[in-house]
């Protein structure tokens, strides 16, 4: 006979604001098995977790349901409670009546009679759970970071002064991301290189750290602790190990006209190349496209001049098999495109531009090697026009809702950095609402207007027009002055919104990692689990889960890194009991449940079966491996002959929650 403990919490007004949290404990009082039903105003205080051990052993208590806030938030706060009380803690069963109850409810006798419903439920769920016991796996201590930029980078270094491996996975043939495209950082106005480029040799330089560029990951399986990734190494035709960075063959390739993507396109390149002068790994790359050796056959003048011997045209793409305890999520973001954006001539003038790409015509390694000149016919622009929300803060259908929040600020930068080297130039700035949220960072942006004198127009542009004469015509509003304005330009440049990575959705779905509408990782608590996702073991760093300058971004690495070293610093991780259990009687050996297992928790073996005439026949039929199943129930509804069950989440239990409900 089950002797249930019923808690119900006011959670101030959260809940008791819309519930009537005394009739609740009254009317739950009387459900069967049901000894003991209180209410208390914080049952997650100590207090409350006190109150509950007490009841637990006074009333000899063989389970307990709270009623209180998302199981998310505090079950395993309660289960905790428990286990010091001697209960078993898979014996407690949260009923949710603040999320999906109070604040959803405005009427207060609907929210209370839903909240009895939901103690109900969860009181019948209470009568068919069984002790579980919990298991132990071991950790593997090395962690996999996933993206090298400066989030990268840094969670890397800081895994790597623990004492862990780690390895870093990169897309491009150099680790750096954006940061190496920037010339100079707000609101310091420090140069973005200097900052950088000693921790991208201090990376490579770390017997820790591993960097695995021009790589990217192609599978991931098992679970936290325990990951099985695989790795594809992209070929780049030129042996690593072999390549001293000489840069001969660069110089020599009869290929001189490929796009240079570090340069966003603005110039061109050789068909190998190094992406720039401090790209760490410092190894030339061939792009295949471009190659005429790998196109038709013909050149191979790399391969002549190289004298280390180091062009491989045959080299292919290599997988590797690594293991890992934790993973880090630091894909980083990219400029939206502009291409629903003609009303600013985008794809009309050439001196129309991003704000990347004006970071690039006034960085010192850039196609201009620093000098601002129009991308048009390289003279000096006397009149710029920057716009800032060109794609944020818009429609969905056209751009992104939501700010974007580094770009007032490097617009900024841009409009000062352009004053104080070109003091004959004239700087607009067009905005809806200036945002400075950092520190110094309102002084920053006064400075630009009191000090180099930028002219700061509240107000959006309408269109942008070339004329005849190269000029640009800026058709904008003034919403102060209540004025349209018509400003002749030089050049013109767009604080494009920013976006994740085009590779942050597919590896969501290796990592089985949660993300939001708009493509940025979700964090498992917006407060209080800010770098870490839903998935365990999974941890974000940088701009993949939102918008962020490099500030915040390394801070965020920090705080991911500090999460992945607490977890590598365990021998073992305490696993989830609510695994799933196969009934082998009711199996039909169909593979259903094998082929959408995650995990790979699932095998099938034969197994002898005596028959109704005594005669013994082999049948096919599925096992589950505890160690490796995260309890995700994916099985249990694809198996056709309903024998895959979920311990703590059965059949039967779930319907008798079913059947409270709807008495």
């Amino acid at each position: 006979m089950q002797r249930i403990g019923v808690f119900v919490c006011h959670c101030g007004t959260n809940i008791a604001a819309t519930v009537d949290v005394v009739a609740v404990a009254e009317a739950l009082q009387h459900e069967p098995g049901v000894v003991i039903s209180k209410e208390y105003q914080y049952m997650c205080s100590e207090a409350g977790q006190e109150l509950v051990k007490e009841a637990i052993k006074e009333h000899k208590l063989t389970g307990v349901v709270i009623c209180s806030c998302s199981p998310r938030m505090h079950e395993n706060t309660f289960r905790k409670a428990a286990a010091a009380a001697g209960l078993n803690p898979y014996m407690v069963e949260i009923a949710n009546i603040r999320e999906q109850c109070s604040w959803i409810h405005k009427d207060k006798t609907s929210g209370t009679e839903k909240a009895i419903i939901l103690g109900r439920a969860a009181i019948a769920k209470v009568h068919l759970n069984a002790p579980l016991t919990a298991g132990q796996s071991p950790v593997i201590k090395r962690a996999l970071v996933i993206g090298g930029g400066i989030a990268g980078i840094q969670t890397a270094l800081d895994i790597a002064d623990a004492g862990f491996e780690v390895d870093i996975v990169e897309k491009e043939p150099t680790i750096g991301g954006k940061m190496t495209q920037i010339d100079k950082t707000f609101p310091t106005l420090d140069c973005a290189a200097c900052i950088l480029t000693p921790k991208m040799v201090e990376c490579a330089q770390n017997e820790k750290i591993r960097i695995h560029s021009y790589s990217e990951v192609s599978d991931v399986k098992g679970f936290v602790g325990n990951f099985n990734v695989t790795i594809k190494k992209k070929a780049r035709f030129v042996d690593e190990t072999k390549c001293t960075g000489c840069g001969l063959c660069t110089e020599k390739c009869p290929m001189k006209k490929v796009p240079d993507l570090f340069n966003l396109g603005m110039n061109n390149r050789r068909a190998i190349y190094i992406p720039f002068a401090q790209a760490v790994p410092k190894v030339a790359t061939i792009d295949a496209d471009y190659c005429n050796m790998l196109k038709n056959g013909k050149c191979g003048v790399c391969a002549k001049v190289c004298t280390a011997g180091a062009i491989d045209y045959k080299q292919q793409d290599q997988y590797i098999e690594e293991q890992y305890g934790a993973i880090v999520v630091a894909t980083g973001f990219n400029p939206i495109k502009l291409d629903k954006y003609d009303e600013f001539a985008y794809s009309q003038s050439k001196d129309v531009i991003t704000s990347l790409e004006f970071e690039r015509l006034t960085n010192a390694a850039g196609p201009t090697s620093g000098t601002l000149l129009r991308p048009s016919d390289g003279k000096h622009p006397h009149t710029i026009v920057f716009v800032q929300c060109v794609g944020s803060r818009c429609d969905d259908s056209k751009g992104k809702s939501y700010c974007s929040k580094i770009c007032c600020m490097y617009t900024a930068k841009h409009a000062m950095l352009t004053r104080e080297k070109y003091p004959d130039t004239d700087v607009y700035v067009f905005y809806i609402d200036v945002r400075t949220p950092g520190k110094n960072f309102d002084e920053f942006y006064r400075r630009a207007v009191e000090q180099y004198g930028v002219h700061y127009i509240k107000g959006m542009v309408g269109k942008v027009t070339p004329k005849a004469d190269g000029t640009l015509d800026v058709q904008a509003s003034d919403l102060i002055s209540n004025e349209q304005l018509h400003i002749d330009a030089d050049l013109v440049v767009l604080a494009a919104a920013i976006e994740p990575d085009k590779s942050a959705r597919p590896l969501a779905t290796k990592l089985t990692a949660s993300m939001d509408t708009n493509d940025f990782f979700t964090e498992a608590h917006a407060k209080l689990r800010p770098v870490e996702s839903p998935t365990a073991g999974i941890f974000l760093s940088g701009a993949c889960q939102g918008p962020k300058d490099i500030p915040e971004t390394v801070s965020q690495a920090g705080a991911a890194a500090a999460k992945v070293i607490g977890l590598l610093s365990k021998n073992s991780l305490t696993c989830n009991p609510c695994v799933a259990q196969s009934d082998e009687l009711m199996c039909n050996g169909c593979s259903a449940c094998e082929k959408v297992c995650p995990y790979g928790a699932i095998t099938y073996s034969e197994k002898e079966f005596r028959m109704p005439d005594r005669t013994t026949k082999l049948r096919r039929v599925a096992s589950v491996n505890p160690a490796v199943c995260q309890g995700c129930g994916a099985c249990t509804v694809t198996c056709p002959s309903g024998a895959m069950d979920l311990k703590g989440f059965s059949n039967r239990q779930i319907m008798a929650e079913v059947d409270a409900i709807c008495k």
